[in-house]
């Protein structure tokens, strides 16, 4: 395990400086493995690190941070026989918890080094990885407008997420969309479409998934809901009765279609904003990212 390529965020403003990089390589080698640290400054510099790892040959490439850090890191590694190894560094932390995958750095740390090697899907939606789940509606206009209050406003993320959850809820848009799936076609006005790279479980594991390799998306779309009905889709899901919910979607397949009058939509992908040009071609990728994870 020599020549482990790391690649952290450090653009999240998490004090990665001084002696952290020190401690960083310490830690690994404690575990008998020397490890090549680069902070990154932004996703660019880190797909760049990665794409030149990949050209050197390196087997092992550990990407640092939050979901958005591995989805860069693995966009470049999906398809290849180059493992991926995780350090949780961000606040949500989903594909790690859903890998069990342990959070703390230390116990990370040795997960990169002594893990087993396991498959999993990735969803792909125009040529666009993810590794969690990817959304149009709502939820990317939110993103957009918590971004713009942060960069502009100086304000942190979750009292700007508070207020654009609270802005977008009142504006409350609509998106006319065509869905086809499994050979059907379903129209559906809606605020959100949501797509799951494999299912998302209900009940008190909301957010969570069982499996990484179904090879299968999961998709879940509402039919004009009101604001009181959003909520009651909430309460349907916390109590694990979501697929019973009325005019609520929830729909398996190996690929999707979504089509719309739009010539751009703002698409989500593990929480990143892109603007595309519809049709939205959905499809999943199984088994095409080898992930370093515990020992069952």
């Amino acid at each position: 395990m020599n020549n482990i390529v790391v690649i952290v965020n450090a653009s999240a403003g998490l004090g990665y400086c001084g002696g952290w990089s020190a401690a960083l390589k310490e830690q690994f080698r404690r575990h008998g493995a020397a490890a090549e640290i680069t902070l990154a400054q932004s996703g660019d510099e880190m797909i760049a690190r990665a794409e030149r790892a990949l050209a050197e040959g390196a087997p092992l490439v550990v990407a640092g941070g939050g979901d958005g850090t591995i989805n860069a890191v693995a966009s470049v590694l999906v398809g290849t026989a180059t493992r991926l190894g995780v350090l949780p560094l961000g606040t949500l932390n989903h594909f790690a918890k859903d890998l069990k995958i342990p959070l703390a750095l230390e116990g990370a740390v040795a997960n990169v080094v002594h893990g087993v090697v396991r498959q999993v899907d990735v969803g792909e939606v125009n040529g666009r990885i993810f590794v969690n789940n990817s959304s149009l509606g709502i939820y990317p206009d939110i993103v957009r407008d918590r971004e713009q209050q942060q960069r502009h406003l100086g304000r942190g993320k979750w009292p700007a997420f508070g207020r654009a959850l609270f802005a977008a809820l009142r504006r409350f848009p609509f998106l006319s969309v065509r869905l086809k799936i499994n050979g059907a076609e379903h129209l559906r006005r809606t605020p959100f479409v949501f797509i799951g790279n494999n299912e998302y479980l209900q009940g008190l594991t909301l957010g969570a998934r069982e499996r990484l390799d179904s090879g299968k998306l999961c998709l879940y779309v509402a039919q004009k809901p009101t604001r009181l009905g959003l909520l009651r889709y909430a309460l349907h899901a916390l109590f694990g009765k979501l697929r019973e919910a009325r005019d609520f979607d929830v729909l398996s397949a190996t690929s999707l279609e979504i089509e719309t009058r739009h010539r751009h939509l703002r698409v989500a992908t593990d929480g990143e904003v892109t603007l595309m040009k519809p049709p939205l071609c959905y499809r999943s990728r199984a088994a095409a990212l080898h992930v370093i994870v515990p020992a069952a």
